[in-house]
């Protein structure tokens, strides 16, 4: 049976890659945008399988018409991808306040007004699988990039209970964590903080460290989530590309490591 899908950020990068491999194998598809002119050539390509909306996740009145407008049209919502968002770049005093701010209100509220505004559908249904697009940076962190992870650990946590809220719904929730691909994250949707030469030195081991790492491909990344929604038991995480899995290895072995080297302290601290 084919899955009818909600993608948030559906103009370019992974959202436009996952709406593309969704309609070719038949899939229906709301596809958002906060400018529709860049959904155009889906709905030419694909006819009324697909439905163009104009969606600001950071504006809530526009999360819900959007979702009633989907539901209206296809009758059903079954994968609800939560991939708008974008990077924030500069050392955690660099950043500003507001730019903090909006981060959140992209990568994490946006992400939650969505989820809040499908979830009565989906139980309704007694079904639905909600993906959450977190990063790697969802789980560990570096440098330059604190704003950035705090908007995906944030949404890791929430999403993490959010799972065990909603099985009894029969709802599904997956994480998928990638490292790096070939998005525009680094590219014209990204912000930057005001530089403080005093980074300048950790700034640049950062970008020799990303300039080495391995470049995904979103369409391949596109037929892996197939694998995930079509899967009778989806994961809640699932990291994509090869480079992470080596990463999360050794910073789980590493913490595992420090934990049990200062469990001394931690039963000290129990009294």
């Amino acid at each position: 049976m084919s899955k009818v899908w909600f993608v948030t950020g559906t103009s370019r990068g992974f959202g436009h890659a996952f709406a593309i491999a969704a309609l070719r194998r038949g899939d229906r598809v709301a596809a958002t945008a906060r400018d529709t002119e860049s959904l155009k050539h889906l709905a030419e390509s694909y006819g009324d399988a697909v439905l163009p909306l104009q969606l600001d996740v950071t504006d809530r009145a526009g999360v819900g018409a959007a979702v009633a407008a989907a539901h209206e049209r296809f009758g059903r919502l079954d994968v609800v991808v939560n991939n708008a968002g974008y990077g924030l770049f500069g050392a955690v005093e660099e950043l500003s306040e507001q730019q903090i701010r909006d981060q959140m209100e992209t990568n994490f509220f946006g992400a939650l007004r969505v989820t809040q505004a499908v979830l009565p559908i989906l139980r309704t249904q007694g079904s639905g699988h909600l993906i959450q697009i977190s990063t790697t940076g969802g789980i560990a962190a570096f440098p330059t990039l604190g704003g950035y992870h705090a908007s995906k650990w944030a949404l890791e946590g929430l999403s993490e209970s959010l799972a065990q809220e909603v099985a009894g719904f029969g709802i599904k929730v997956t994480l998928v964590e990638p490292g790096r691909f070939d998005t525009d994250w680094l590219g014209s949707s990204a912000v930057l903080a005001d530089p403080n030469p005093v980074y300048e030195e950790v700034k640049k081991a950062v970008h020799a460290a990303v300039s080495a790492d391995p470049v995904g491909d979103p369409e391949a990344a596109s037929l892996a989530l197939l694998q995930i929604v079509d899967a009778e038991q989806p994961p809640l995480r699932v990291l994509f590309g090869s480079s992470p899995t080596h990463l999360v290895k050794n910073l789980y072995a590493q913490r595992l490591q420090t934990w049990a080297d200062w469990e001394h302290v931690s039963h000290l601290a129990q009294g």
